[in-house]
């Protein structure tokens, strides 16, 4: 068996580190000493393992406690996912090394790269890496697609276009844009609404995001907003149709963010049983009643028109997972 320093030294990690996962009873020691001194032996070097696996996924301690725990942990899935990991940063880091072989052939020729090259690069790293881990923005097509990333540019090109010939939002063109724009938004994300809700997250924070101009993604808005309009209004009164133009002027920039939130509890408690997922759940409630008001039937011809009208929940995040995870949760309350 190791003592804790020996461990920590194997590991290459600190005494202190071991010992506060010992306090918060991620990583205890299967014996001690005579003199009290942690002894750990293969099964907890294992878990320690698996720990580290875990953060480097961009896990929070409290994530991985709860993971380890869980029926479905085990050696083996870590390691499985480890390698899953692996082989998607060794394809991004051939992308990468695709991306640089060409800048090192432009410069040893004597050609200079255009700023805006550097420029897109730099930004998107910075910005991205602040919402994303390795592991997911190697599932993040926008992020490393080449050929995505070259459409969303047409895109963002097109919509600067509608912008400089002043192209309503409300009209025809603009919504019919705005639909392919949602279908690009969806094939970026690669279908994932936890990665959408992320991305929407970082927009709003960051007001825009790489190679997307703040304008842009103002007029995008609303042109989405526009083609949705168009949507609810088979299903809803004006007035409630006016309530809503209200609520999204004085409140919607809350959405984002309560989405982003939901999608990170739903991954620390998967069975809505905590307090802070109820919480969540009234949360997400007060914003929709704000929305659309009280009334029953009202509140009836939301539901029935986002169950029968799939482009309303593209772009938002929210997914029929954590509508159910929200249900389950105000059930438990």
């Amino acid at each position: 068996m190791l003592k804790v320093g020996e461990l920590a030294a194997l590991a290459g990690l600190t005494v202190r580190t071991l010992h506060h996962y010992d306090s918060i009873g991620l990583l205890q020691p299967s014996a001690r000493s005579d003199a009290g001194y942690r002894l750990y032996d293969r099964d907890d070097v294992a878990r320690l393992h698996q720990i580290q696996a875990l953060r480097s996924f961009g896990m929070s301690l409290a994530d991985i406690g709860l993971y380890l725990d869980s029926p479905a942990a085990s050696p083996l899935a870590v390691v499985e996912r480890q390698l899953a990991a692996l082989d998607r940063q060794i394809a991004e880091a051939a992308r990468v090394r695709e991306q640089l072989q060409r800048l090192h052939g432009e410069l040893a020729a004597g050609g200079q790269p255009d700023l805006s090259t550097w420029l897109d690069s730099l930004e998107q790293m910075s910005m991205y890496e602040k919402y994303f881990t390795q592991d997911e923005l190697a599932r993040l097509p926008m992020y490393h697609d080449e050929a995505v990333k070259a459409q969303w540019k047409g895109l963002v090109e097109e919509a600067q276009e509608l912008i400089r010939t002043q192209v309503a939002p409300d009209s025809e063109t603009a919504k019919a844009f705005g639909q392919r724009w949602l279908e690009a938004f969806g094939r970026g994300t690669g279908g994932d609404p936890d990665l959408a809700a992320r991305i929407n997250l970082m927009a709003q924070r960051e007001n825009g995001a790489p190679s997307l101009p703040s304008e842009v993604l103002t007029y995008m808005r609303t042109v989405i907003g526009a083609l949705k309009t168009a949507i609810w209004a088979k299903y809803l009164a004006p007035d409630v149709i006016a309530r809503m133009h209200r609520h999204y002027a004085s409140r919607g920039q809350e959405w984002p963010a309560l989405v982003g939130k939901v999608h990170e509890q739903m991954r620390l408690d998967p069975d809505a049983a905590q307090p802070a997922s109820q919480a969540l759940g009234r949360q997400w409630m007060e914003l929709f009643h704000d929305m659309v008001g009280t009334d029953p039937q009202v509140v009836a011809a939301f539901r029935r028109a986002t169950e029968e009208e799939p482009l309303l929940r593209k772009g938002s995040g929210i997914s029929d997972e954590a509508i159910a995870w929200l249900r389950k949760g105000l059930g438990r309350a």
